[in-house]
């Protein structure tokens, strides 16, 4: 059973991404796939176990966190709106803040990043690196109060108040504490690790989850199709 979970799971180009590894065995394959269909590092880790493969927390991260890094910025999509907004969490007992930036018709993360504060000037440190990345020339932003209006104006942008279409952004940060699980509570480890965690979920979202409402077709697969 197991080899064969192991053959199904294996995939000959992985083995570039984990160039620096002693071997691209089917074991980490077969973890990283099971990470990618929702299950944590944790349950990943037991499952190895009960099928008599013992690893470390760690070991099962650091194979995720390879995948994730060999992976691709956001494909460029023709941007029409787009919702920003920001998620506060713990990082060992302080707040910080998660800004994100969506787009509504694709559901593609365009952008994700952590500051120590939120505020007018955070969001006008964001959206001009989200700037920096797409073109936003005719693009609207859907935000939910008016500092970030503040934010718009500094940067030229267009946007406005809106709380309904924009209710995506609410469903991928709840989607985002459920799966990282380490989030529920607070994030023990530097900024950075918590900023790798969140880039490496981004990624899994936009390339890897499969979304209902694009007939199980991932957000980049709806971008580049």
């Amino acid at each position: 059973m197991l080899a064969d979970l192991l053959s199904e799971s294996y995939d000959a180009d992985l083995e570039e991404a984990w160039e620096n590894e002693r071997t691209a065995t089917p074991v980490r394959a077969f973890a990283v796939r099971l990470h990618q269909t929702g299950c944590s590092i944790r349950e990943t880790t037991t499952i190895l176990d009960e099928l008599g493969v013992e690893r470390y927390h760690g070991s099962v991260w650091n194979w995720v966190h390879q995948l994730s890094d060999s992976g691709r910025d956001p494909p460029e999509a023709k941007l029409k709106r787009v919702a920003v907004d920001e998620t506060a969490v713990k990082i060992n007992g302080e707040w910080s803040w998660v800004y994100d930036a969506i787009d509504i018709e694709s559901k593609l993360i365009l952008d994700v990043a952590l500051f120590g504060r939120h505020g007018t000037d955070p969001a006008a440190a964001f959206l001009h690196g989200l700037r920096e990345k797409h073109d936003l020339s005719d693009a609207e932003f859907l935000v939910d109060q008016f500092g970030y209006r503040t934010a718009l104006a500094r940067l030229g942008l267009n946007g406005r108040v809106n709380y309904t279409d924009r209710n995506l952004i609410e469903k991928w940060f709840h989607t985002l504490k459920m799966r990282v699980d380490r989030f529920h509570n607070s994030w023990v480890g530097s900024r950075a690790s918590a900023r790798e965690w969140i880039e490496q979920f981004v990624h899994y979202y936009n390339y890897q989850r499969p979304h209902q409402s694009h007939d199980g077709r991932t957000p980049a697969d709806e971008v580049l199709n």
